[in-house]
């Protein structure tokens, strides 16, 4: 429980502050499509961090879940693929980083569908 709610924090932390970044620092720096694909980053990395925050409090209030615990692994994994490799396609413009994207889209969707048969299950 306690660990879901601090990698949630750290990444909301970490989105606004990349948010910030994108905003102020790369404006003028790099080209509206990258600056939007920037945002794409942020803007998927502060849902899955609000879901990880979700998936910590229920951890607290529901008997041990394995399907709980493995959603919080997947929406982890998931900003690491999809918003990291956003950032880092922002920052080098190396395409072929595009191909990672999805990785972490597919953990995102895992991670919801762990998340709805624990609610459906456990609540």
């Amino acid at each position: 429980m306690k660990l879901f709610i601090i990698l949630g924090a750290i990444n909301a932390f970490l989105s606004v502050a990349l948010g910030a970044f994108g905003a102020h620092g790369l404006e003028k720096t790099v080209e509206p499509k990258y600056l939007e694909i920037w945002k794409t980053g942020v803007t998927y990395q502060m849902f899955h961090a609000t879901g990880l925050l979700v998936i910590g409090v229920l951890l607290g209030k529901l008997p041990a879940s394995a399907l709980l615990s493995w959603s919080g692994w997947f929406m982890l994994i998931g900003i690491i693929f999809f918003s990291g490799s956003l950032y880092i396609l922002t920052l080098t413009k190396i395409g072929v980083l595009g191909a990672i994207t999805p990785i972490g889209g597919v953990c995102f969707l895992t991670a919801w569908i762990l998340l709805i048969i624990a609610a459906v299950k456990h609540l």
